[in-house]
C-alpha cells in the first residue's frame, strides 16, 4: 500500500482504538455485557482495533437496551430470601414515604388554617387555647 493511504489509516486506527479504550474505562461496570470492565479494557488494550470493534458490537449496552441489575453480581441468581428482604425493604420505604406525605399534608392543612385566621385578624394564641 502507498504511505498516503497507509498513514490515514494508521491514524484511523490509533484514533479508534484511543476512544475505544476511554470508552470502554469510563463506563460504569453495569453497562458491559459478556465479561467484567476489567476484562474488556484488557481485551481493547490487547487487540487494539479488533478489540474495540467486539467492544462496540458485544460489549458494550446499547442506550435501548437495560441489563438486569444485581448488586450480587451480573449473572448470578438472587436467591429467595434476599427478594424477600428487598420486598420487606421496599414495603418499609413506602410506608415512611406514605407517613411522612401525611404529615406535609398535616402541616399544609395547619397553615392554611393559621393564614385563613390572620386574615380575620384573629389572634392565633386564642384559638390554641380553646
Amino acid at each position: 500500500m502507498p504511505p498516503r493511504v497507509l498513514i490515514p489509516l494508521v491514524v484511523v486506527a490509533v484514533v479508534f482504538w484511543v476512544y475505544s479504550i476511554i470508552d470502554c474505562a469510563l463506563q460504569p461496570a453495569t453497562k458491559h455485557r459478556g465479561l467484567s470492565k476489567p476484562a474488556w479494557v484488557a481485551l481493547v488494550l490487547l487487540l487494539p482495533v479488533v478489540g474495540g470493534i467486539l467492544w462496540f458490537t458485544i460489549g458494550r449496552v446499547r442506550k435501548n437496551e437495560m441489563l438486569p441489575t444485581n448488586p450480587v453480581g451480573y449473572g448470578t441468581r438472587v436467591t429467595p430470601e434476599e427478594e424477600a428482604r428487598r420486598a420487606r425493604a421496599q414495603a418499609e420505604t413506602d410506608a415512611r414515604i406514605k407517613d411522612l406525605e401525611e404529615q406535609l399534608r398535616k402541616l399544609d392543612e395547619e397553615e392554611a388554617q393559621e393564614r385563613e385566621r390572620q386574615q380575620r385578624g384573629e389572634d392565633p394564641d386564642e384559638t390554641r387555647d380553646e
